[in-house]
């Protein structure tokens, strides 16, 4: 009987579990709707603006500007690194983790040293742990990000990389692919691609091209563009990285939620067998006590 006791409380506790992941499965289903819908608004106006960037980089004759320029020695980088402030959602820290860790090393291989903004609870801490203090750290801001939030990481390395402070500058999230896959990436955030304000000829020539009229001139308009890409590029990250973190979590909690299942049905068949068998040992004693008697 202890036995079956204790098999019926593993029973309970699992159920109880199970009923937990089955919560959070549901809620973050929710919010994946809804940060999809996000993601799906927001790409176009990313796409607008490298288009906006290209056409009014026609205008203005050897593009100069500090974010396009490249240093010629490579000392210092910033790695922006987007993590979730929770945890329960699988291989989505992990990875991220992972990636930053392995830039460090290897631009360290190169000569380079780096610091890194945390975004995220899970960074920070995981990168004190690793003894590395972070250059900035931002919380509470995964689930529901803000342009103000991004503006103001973009703006921090900015202002370093115009400095001279920093010579380049990368972004490490999880790209939003569906519901069941997200893909860690790393995106050059400066300098600027040169690529980004470039556009071919032959690319030129296809379709209508947008006229404009600058006031008060296009490369002050292009000027005052290129930190506005910037800071696009740091608000779909953080976007796409609130997607993966609800997708990953529904996922991670889906098979905890069939792993219990799996265990209760396990656990019950235990349970049964252990059951009977009691049964046909008090049976047997019944039927060894009655011979007994029967003899006497």
């Amino acid at each position: 009987m202890p036995n079956l006791r204790g098999i019926k409380q593993r029973i309970v506790s699992v159920q109880s579990t199970s009923q937990i992941t089955r919560t959070m499965e549901m809620v973050a289903t929710a919010k994946i709707k809804k940060a999809q819908e996000r993601i799906e608004s927001a790409r176009p106006y990313a796409f607008a603006m490298m288009e906006v960037l290209q056409n009014v980089a026609r205008y203005v004759q050897g593009v100069s500007h500090p974010l396009l320029e490249e240093h010629e020695e490579r000392k210092r980088i910033v790695l922006v690194c987007i993590t979730s402030d929770r945890g329960l959602c699988g291989a989505f820290n992990s990875n991220i983790l992972r990636i930053t860790e392995e830039t460090i090393r290897r631009e360290a291989a190169e000569g380079a040293e780096s610091d890194v903004i945390a975004v995220g609870k899970k960074a920070a801490a995981y990168l004190r742990y690793r003894g590395i203090e972070p250059l900035a750290e931002y919380r509470d801001i995964s689930d529901k990000p803000t342009f103000a939030d991004a503006r103001a990481i973009a703006t921090s390395i900015i202002t370093r990389y115009e400095a001279g402070e920093i010579d380049a500058a990368y972004i490490v999230f999880n790209r939003f692919k569906n519901v069941a896959e997200q893909k860690a990436e790393t995106y050059q955030l400066l300098p600027i691609e040169r690529r980004i304000v470039e556009v071919e000829e032959e690319e030129s020539a296809k379709g209508m091209r947008a006229e404009y009229l600058f006031e008060p001139t296009a490369a002050q308009v292009l000027e005052h563009l290129l930190p506005t890409y910037v800071e696009t590029l740091v608000y779909r990250a953080l976007m796409e990285s609130a997607a993966s973190e609800h997708g990953a979590r529904r996922t991670a909690m889906k098979s905890a939620s069939d792993n219990a299942s799996e265990m209760i049905t396990t656990l019950t068949r235990s349970y049964n067998r252990a059951r009977q068998a009691a049964i046909t040992t008090e049976i047997a004693e019944i039927v060894g006590g009655a011979a007994a008697l029967e003899e006497a």
